[in-house]
C-alpha cells in the first residue's frame, strides 16, 4: 500500500456504492479511495461475474471488499478481482446484518480471529495487490481492549498490514443493521490506542465522521479516515479531499462542471441499456445545501423511473438548479 493512498476513503456500503457512484464520486476527487460494496464470495465465483466485478477504469484507485468466511473460496474470488483490475481486495469483518450472520461471515467472525487469519493468508497467497481488512472494535459483550488486539495481532500475524477499523461495536443480537451503524457508542480513542500500540500497521478510521473538519484530526494519529453516509449525503465534500488532504493544487471542480461530466456518462450508460434512475440515485445531493436543490432532487426523483426517461430529465433538473441560461452560457 502506498504511502498516504488511504488519507481518506469512501467506504464500501450496501446498495449504494455501485460502479456509478463511484464514477461520480470520483469526478469530485482523483485521490480518494473507493471501493465496491461488499460481494460475496459465492457471487463472484458463481454468478454473473461482469455485472458483479466489471468497473470503469476511471474509478482507480479502487478496492473490492469481499464477504465470506471459506479460505479457498475468498482466495479464488480474490483472484478474481485482481484479474479484473482491482487495486486492493478488502475482507469484511464488520457488517451485522442477520443475512451476513447466517452466512457466517461479516462482524460475527471477530469472535474468530483464527479463522480470519487462514482466509486472510489464503487470500495473500493468491493475488500480488494488498489484502486488507475492515472490522469493528469488537462485539456484543467482547472486552474492546483486549479482544480487538487479540484479533489485530492475530490477522496482522497472517499477513494484514492494513486494517479499517469502525470505532463501534457491533450488537449482534438486539439491534439492527441501521441500530448498528447509530447506537452502539463510538470510540475513536480505541482506535487511536490500537495504532499507538501497532505502529507497523496502517489502520484507518470510519465511523460518526460527518465533515473533512472532524476528518483530519484523526490524521495526526491515524494513517488515514473513511467516511461513509456523509460524503453520500453531501457528495460534494469530496471536492476538498484532493487539496485538504493531499495537498494538491488548483480549484476543485464546481457542481456544475461535475454534472455536465457525469452528464456525459450517463448517455453512454444509457445506450448501453442502463436505466436512467440507476445512476441518478447517487447524484441527489451533489447541491447539498444550496438553492433549488430540493426542486433538482424532486424533478429526478418523479421522473428519472420512468419507462423511456432520458438525458432531458437531467437536463432539466440543471435548468432547475443552475438557471437555463447555464446551458446558454456554456454553450458559447
Amino acid at each position: 500500500m502506498k504511502p498516504d493512498s488511504h488519507r481518506f476513503c469512501v467506504a464500501p456500503m450496501m446498495e449504494w456504492t455501485d460502479r456509478h457512484c463511484r464514477y461520480f464520486l470520483r469526478l469530485l476527487s482523483s485521490r480518494a479511495f473507493l471501493y465496491t460494496e461488499m460481494v460475496t464470495a459465492e457471487a463472484v465465483l458463481y454468478g454473473d461475474r461482469e455485472r458483479v466485478l466489471g468497473f470503469d477504469a476511471a474509478e482507480h484507485p479502487v478496492g473490492l471488499q469481499l464477504g465470506g468466511s471459506d479460505p479457498a473460496k475468498l482466495a479464488e474470488a480474490a483472484r478474481m478481482g485482481e484479474g479484473f483490475g482491482y487495486d486492493e481486495i478488502n475482507l469484511n469483518i464488520g457488517c451485522p446484518s442477520d443475512r451476513v450472520q447466517s452466512g457466517r461471515f461479516g462482524a460475527c467472525l471477530m469472535a474468530e480471529p483464527a479463522l480470519v487469519a487462514d482466509c486472510v493468508k489464503a487470500m495473500a497467497d493468491a493475488v500480488s495487490v494488498p489484502v486488507t481488512v475492515k472490522c469493528r472494535i469488537g462485539i456484543d459483550d467482547q472486552d474492546a481492549e483486549e479482544s480487538l488486539d487479540r484479533f489485530i495481532d492475530t490477522v496482522a500475524d497472517a499477513g494484514c498490514s492494513s486494517f479499517i477499523v469502525h470505532a463501534r461495536k457491533a450488537w449482534l443480537d438486539g439491534l439492527s443493521p441501521k441500530e448498528n451503524r447509530d447506537v452502539p457508542p463510538l470510540d475513536h480513542d480505541r482506535v487511536h490506542r490500537l495504532k499507538a500500540r501497532r505502529r507497523d500497521l496502517t489502520i484507518l478510521i470510519n465511523g460518526g465522521i460527518a465533515a473533512l473538519a472532524e476528518a483530519e484530526p484523526h490524521l495526526a494519529h491515524l494513517d488515514g479516515v473513511m467516511l461513509g453516509r456523509a460524503a453520500y449525503a453531501d457528495p460534494y465534500l469530496l471536492a476538498e479531499v484532493d487539496r485538504r488532504l493531499y495537498g494538491a493544487e488548483g480549484l476543485p471542480p464546481s457542481r456544475a462542471d461535475v454534472l455536465d461530466r457525469f452528464m456525459s456518462y450517463v448517455e453512454r450508460e444509457l445506450a448501453r441499456g442502463v436505466r436512467l434512475n440507476a445512476m441518478t440515485r447517487h447524484i441527489l445531493g451533489l447541491f447539498h445545501g444550496q438553492p433549488r436543490a430540493r426542486a433538482f432532487r424532486r424533478h429526478i426523483a418523479e421522473n428519472a423511473h420512468l419507462d423511456g426517461a432520458g438525458i432531458e430529465v437531467l437536463e432539466r433538473a440543471r435548468d432547475i438548479v443552475l438557471g437555463e441560461s447555464y446551458r446558454a452560457v456554456a454553450a458559447e
